[in-house]
């Protein structure tokens, strides 16, 4: 705690209409629906992308919401959603045709419990539908995604986007109308420029038949992520085009004319000829036009194209499930449309008015400190140079209290696209910290000690809270280290499960999370590093009861109902051994064989496996939910 006294700086107030702290998902849908009180207004007849795109002789063959119809006269279904509590299913609609997703159906169906999106329903007469992508060369098995993770507000209307993080992607294996072997396509999506990754690949787009990279030139997909870094110009993400074994930021991986778009709400665009010409274009979907960063010949190696024809959305061809994304709207249309369409559909995504976002809280880790308060950069996930960095209450939607290692590494830590910073890379005591380009100064290194402190090596001092202040808006700097509680600060990456001796419920093997692997207790290790460490002891509660970790699910061994049957890391199925009930006492019930989750004789050794046991209430049964 600094000795000073702390000077009050006038901080911008964050305006966030996410106001609201999430505890588990059915408090998140309990929440979001008191908010989704609004009544739709509907939309005026006027031509929306699809028309737009078939008036110019580029028809949609695949459009996707769940937002809005993409048609001037759509009256169908945008998505399904599938309850938790029952499997129940829902196909939430439009209010009115050429309208808004009737939001307030889905927040009545998944009252009281947890939903999540099965099913994306394409709006083109291709019907083309996207279900949640199996396992691939390159992942395992896909989830679904939370159906009230991604609230939004379009038009005034309250609706929900589609929150994709790691491990979540859609897919259609076998199409009709999508260009195959050459033929020309466009394609455009909204997605959200705070919510990137650096992971390979949340793509949307054409891609192969079979969830194997085939080789270069068989994809022609849509990625907007910051996967090109080094050498790029800007702070990113880059509006990319993922063509398999290359994404590239114009003719090569590396574009500097294309610095990028990080804005809430990002229109992103590429058309392909097929043979020897592609486009790349990205905007701010609130208002503006579009840039084109890239028109040109295909790479090397990649004329003519050999596109297969399949449709991802999440993921890369081969399943490759490791970035991150939200997403709005996008379509897919039979040959390489106009500029002048392009425009018009850009001026038709303005005029809609997205607002509000919130974006899932994208990647990265929390970071609690003081009071529980959340280490947050002023402003509403505009993130500029020399924001404050500051206490603010925790909320699980904001993009800028997610903190990620940057691509500099060296302890640097990023949000936004800047990194964490000493003003001026001073070393004095009572510097404050401030968002700032990532240059890797001393001034940007952070390393987290294990009295819960973290230090900046270069001056040798602590992150710290002035005076213990907990107030909303106050900035941070660096103090002497003490260990005191206004230096206390830990890193969260999701929901770690401790056990008997305070172990945490782990998965053997360092964050690898294959099919089969052992699930057992090991001491819980979360503070020690930035970097991606114990991943396998950050647990979330999925569809169906489950619970996940590595994009798959706590397993009994063989789908077993025997009293001691081992416990193991599987892909998701939704089979009663991944069903999981957390009761009154602490015991994790599984309902299907009636047993509760159990440490063998109450050993607290690590890589103790655990079983499943005639439930007891001892504490070999007792798990906290953190």
């Amino acid at each position: 705690m600094s000795l000073l006294s702390l000077v009050r700086l006038s901080v911008p107030g964050r305006h966030r209409w996410r106001r609201f702290v999430i505890v588990g998902f059915a408090a998140l849908a309990l929440t979001v629906g008191s908010l989704f009180a609004v009544p739709q207004t509907a939309q005026a007849l006027v031509p929306l992308p699809c028309d737009i795109y078939a008036s110019a002789s580029s028809p949609c063959v695949a459009a996707y919401s769940s937002v809005r119809a993409l048609y001037d006269s759509y009256n169908g279904s945008l998505y399904q959603v599938t309850r938790a509590s029952d499997g129940t299913n829902l196909n939430v609609g439009v209010v009115s045709p050429g309208g808004y997703a009737n939001a307030a159906a889905q927040n009545t169906f998944c009252s009281g419990t947890t939903c999540t999106i099965t099913t994306i329903y394409d709006q083109s007469p291709q019907h083309n539908d996207l279900t949640v992508e199996p396992a691939g060369a390159a992942g395992g098995a896909n989830v679904a995604a939370n159906a009230s993770a991604l609230p939004v507000t379009v038009a005034g209307n309250n609706v929900y986007g589609i929150y994709l993080p790691p491990g979540v992607g859609y897919r259609r294996a076998s199409t009709t109308g999508v260009a195959t072997n050459g033929a020309p396509e466009s394609m455009y999506e909204v997605a959200s420029g705070t919510n990137v990754n650096d992971g390979c690949c949340s793509d949307f787009g054409n891609v192969e038949s079979t969830e194997t990279d085939t080789g270069a030139s068989h994809m022609d997909a849509l990625n907007l992520a910051l996967l090109n870094d080094p050498g790029s110009s800007g702070h990113g993400p880059w509006v990319e085009a993922d063509l398999e074994n290359g994404v590239f930021e114009g003719g090569t991986a590396v574009n500097t004319a294309n610095t990028g778009n990080a804005s809430k709400f990002v229109t992103a665009l590429l058309k392909n000829n097929g043979q020897n010409t592609f486009a790349l274009k990205g905007g701010n979907s609130q208002s503006g036009s579009l840039t084109t960063w890239y028109s040109g010949t295909e790479p090397s190696g990649y004329s003519p194209m050999h596109q297969e024809g399949s449709i991802v959305l999440g993921t890369g061809g081969d399943n490759s499930n490791r970035g991150t994304q939200s997403f709005y709207e996008g379509v897919m249309t039979a040959g390489y449309s106009t500029d002048a369409a392009d425009n018009s559909v850009q001026s038709n995504i303005v005029s809609v008015g997205y607002s509000a976002v919130s974006t899932g809280g994208g990647p990265g880790s929390t970071i609690v400190g003081p009071g529980g308060k959340c280490v947050d950069v002023s402003g509403d996930d505009i993130g500029g140079n020399l924001a404050a960095v500051q206490l603010w209450d925790c909320q699980t939607l904001a993009a800028d209290q997610h903190w990620s290692p940057s691509a500099l590494g060296n302890g640097t830590l990023s949000t936004l696209g800047r990194c964490l910073d000493v003003d001026g890379n001073v070393t004095a005591a009572g510097t404050k910290l401030e968002l700032y380009d990532c240059n890797g100064v001393g001034g940007q290194q952070w390393v987290p000690q294990q009295n819960g402190t973290i230090m900046n090596p270069q001056s040798g001092l602590c992150l710290d809270d002035p005076s213990g202040n907990t107030a909303n808006g106050t900035v941070l700097q660096i103090w002497t280290c003490n260990g005191t509680s206004a230096q206390q600060f830990s890193v969260t990456r999701g929901t770690p499960i401790i056990g008997n001796g305070n172990k945490c419920v782990d998965v053997s093997g360092n964050d690898v999370g294959g099919n089969l692997a052992t699930v057992q207790l090991w001491d819980c290790l979360t503070v020690a590093t930035f970097s991606p460490l114990a991943l396998d002891q950050q647990w979330t509660f999925g569809a169906n009861q489950s619970l996940q970790t590595l994009g798959r699910c706590l397993d009994i061994d063989g789908n077993s109902t025997a009293i001691g049957a081992k416990v193991e890391l599987y892909d998701c199925n939704g089979v009663g051994g991944q069903k999981w009930v957390p009761q009154s006492n602490g015991s994790l019930l599984n309902p299907p064989s009636g047993l509760c989750l159990d440490d063998p004789s109450g050993n607290t050794t690590n890589g103790t496996q655990l079983q499943i046991y005639t439930c007891n209430g001892n504490v070999a049964q007792v798990f906290r939910i953190n």
